[in-house]
């Protein structure tokens, strides 16, 4: 075979050995963009903040030379705002730019995604609820978000209609078993008057939760009302970093 034909033969079977990391990568800038509203809200809230406790203190230093006491004080509040606003802007950097071995505890790591999404399924007329329970059982902290966000995405866009949605957990010493459960509300609920807001992107899907779980390793089971997950149990290899001051 000569090596045009080799080349040729080469290039056309690359596509398809891209193809499950390529659908990972879309799904994961699906999630992304769902999310982004929530993200930027976070980020600028404490910076918001910021600005409006520099204006105030511009102001009283207009009228006049305030006490040292209160400036001190002024300047002390401001200097804790910063603080929160490197943090945070931390955090929502972690989410476009995470550290693939960074791991977390189980129902904190389901904690970041409804804290998230909770507004915004509000204005869908949907509940989120984190029945996770409390134990020191570490996993990805990249998979964990991935997954439940896109799995509670999916599912709400999939129901269409006020839904409740609720994320549980059976674990045991090496892996556990996540279930994302959604229950459409009927109109007998009090949910009729309820509209569900059109997503900011495009709807995400089971082949959006698919790619994800097939990029991570994860086993994953749907059926009509529920996703099911089987993440294992990571130990963390990143060195301790020292948070900013």
């Amino acid at each position: 075979m000569s090596v045009a034909a080799q080349t040729q033969g080469t290039a056309q079977a690359q596509p398809s050995a891209r193809r499950p990391r390529t659908n990972a990568e879309a799904a994961r800038y699906g999630v992304l963009r769902r999310l982004a509203p929530a993200l930027k809200h976070d980020m600028v809230v404490h910076l918001q903040a910021v600005a409006m406790l520099a204006e105030v203190l511009t102001a009283r230093l207009e009228r006049g030379t305030p006490s040292p006491a209160d400036l001190e004080a002024s300047i002390g509040k401001m200097n804790r705002l910063a603080r929160d606003a490197v943090m945070t802007s931390l955090k929502v950097a972690a989410w476009i730019s995470p550290s693939d071995d960074e791991t977390t505890r189980l129902r904190d790591g389901v904690d970041d995604c409804v804290a998230l999404l909770r507004s915004s399924f509000n204005f869908r007329g949907c509940t989120l609820a984190n029945e996770v329970p409390e134990a020191d059982f570490e996993v990805s902290r990249v998979a964990l978000r991935h997954l439940v966000a896109a799995s509670l995405l999916s599912m709400a866009d999939a129901a269409g209609k006020p839904s409740d949605l609720v994320v549980l957990a059976e674990i045991s010493p090496g892996f556990a078993v996540l279930t994302v459960r959604c229950t459409p509300r009927s109109d007998d609920d009090g949910a009729v008057d309820a509209i569900a807001a059109e997503p900011g992107y495009r709807a995400l899907d089971w082949n959006d939760v698919q790619a994800l779980a097939l990029s991570e390793s994860i086993e994953l089971l749907r059926t009509q009302d529920q996703i099911v997950m089987r993440i294992p149990r990571m130990v963390a290899t990143t060195p301790l970093q020292i948070a900013p001051v």
